[in-house]
């Protein structure tokens, strides 16, 4: 007997509390379930790997723990408030430092132990196809014996479809706190992998993008180089938060089946992190290759306006020679135009002659000394 309710067995094997103030598991019906506090998504007691009762408040999840001896409590928050995160942080004695951290969100990705407790920082990747960019979030876990706290801040990863695989799987569920770090953490770097596929897609458009002359293309780089970087700064620190859990492995008497999944999501991880340091280099790469195209395709045009302004220029040169061999005569015509008493070549019988040959001479060496200097 356990307060006052009784266990019944179900088909696995193991009962579940059932009286007057049982609350309906995630999955039911509205009317079926009481309403949660706001920043409340989920809260379950589990014993032996089963879903022992889904609490609707705090409270609740306190009192059931403390009435069932070798059970689990997981607790799964969205974005809560301060209050939310001092209660539990008094009732599972969680350290201050950490508490703060999951409230102000934007940190790295870590591991760090406080006495019996953990507390991890993941970064999730999403990416947004219809967009083509990459979505960040961030879920902070406390990590204890019996307890199991997830904080989200964001939309992934999707800790509803964890808690569901876990419950189908029992006996990983029943190896306690470590099994849920574990499944989420195969969650997370699962993640990435249609993050890298969608930056490789984004990749090969851009150097589609980059030898077409797009004139886009030294942005789209240059906004993709810094998806790259924040997906290494979630991806890369994650390495030695593995690093840190199987190191302490020994220490703190880590399940062997963990271990091995937990070496599985090493791998995992390892490969991603490969597979987003190429895309760095890649991409500054194709960034020289397109400053270089860039440079080309401007030598090109100078190349071109310079020889569109030579030509201009060359015609300008044979409109002024021209312009100047005909104001010649035009000048003399005009002096000799001019209505003076006084001119000795107007009663010149050789005038009119003179006035012609001096047009001619003035033109003929205008033309030669422009035809020499290459302007006609």
């Amino acid at each position: 007997m356990v307060g006052d309710g009784h266990l019944q067995p179900d088909e696995g094997g193991f009962g579940r509390r059932l009286d007057e103030h049982e609350h309906a598991p995630e999955g039911r019906g509205p009317d079926e379930a009481p309403e949660r506090p706001r920043g409340l998504v989920d809260s379950a007691v589990y014993a032996r790997g089963y879903r022992y009762a889904s609490p609707s408040t705090l409270a609740d999840t306190y009192r059931c723990l403390q009435e069932l001896a070798d059970a689990m409590a997981w607790i799964g928050l969205y974005r809560p408030d301060r209050e939310q995160i001092t209660s539990l942080a008094r009732e599972f004695r969680l350290h201050d430092l950490a508490v703060e951290d999951a409230i102000n969100a934007h940190q790295r990705p870590k591991l760090e132990r406080y006495g019996d407790t953990l507390f991890v920082v993941l970064r999730a990747a999403r990416y947004d196809d219809v967009h083509e960019v990459v979505e960040f979030s961030e879920v902070h876990l406390f990590i204890g014996p019996g307890f199991v706290i997830t904080v989200r801040h964001g939309e992934a990863p999707d800790l509803a479809a964890i808690r569901r695989r876990l419950e189908a799987e029992p006996q990983m569920l029943a190896r306690g706190p470590q099994a849920v770090l574990y499944a989420i953490l195969d969650q997370v770097v699962d993640g990435y992998a249609p993050v890298v596929a969608g930056l490789e897609h984004d990749i090969d458009e851009i150097e589609t993008e980059v030898f077409g002359g797009d004139p886009n293309a030294s942005r789209r780089i240059y906004e993709l180089s810094r998806e790259v970087i924040q997906f290494q700064r979630a991806a890369r620190p994650l390495l030695g938060v593995l690093a840190a859990l199987a190191a302490g492995s020994g220490k703190y008497s880590s399940d062997e089946e963990l271990q091995r999944y937990l070496r599985d999501v090493t791998d995992h991880l390892t490969q991603v992190v490969e597979r987003v340091d190429s895309f760095r280099h890649l991409l500054q790469n194709i960034l020289a290759v397109n400053a270089t195209l860039v440079s080309q395709q401007q030598n090109e045009e100078m190349r071109s306006l310079t020889a569109a302004n030579y030509a201009q220029n060359e015609e300008l040169k044979k409109v002024s020679s021209w312009a100047a061999i005909l104001f010649a005569p035009t000048l003399i015509g005009t002096v000799y135009g001019m209505n003076f008493v006084h001119m000795p070549e107007l009663h010149w019988r050789f005038g009119y002659l003179f006035a012609i040959g001096l047009m001619a001479l003035v033109c003929g060496t205008l033309y030669l000394v422009f035809k020499r200097r290459g302007w006609l």
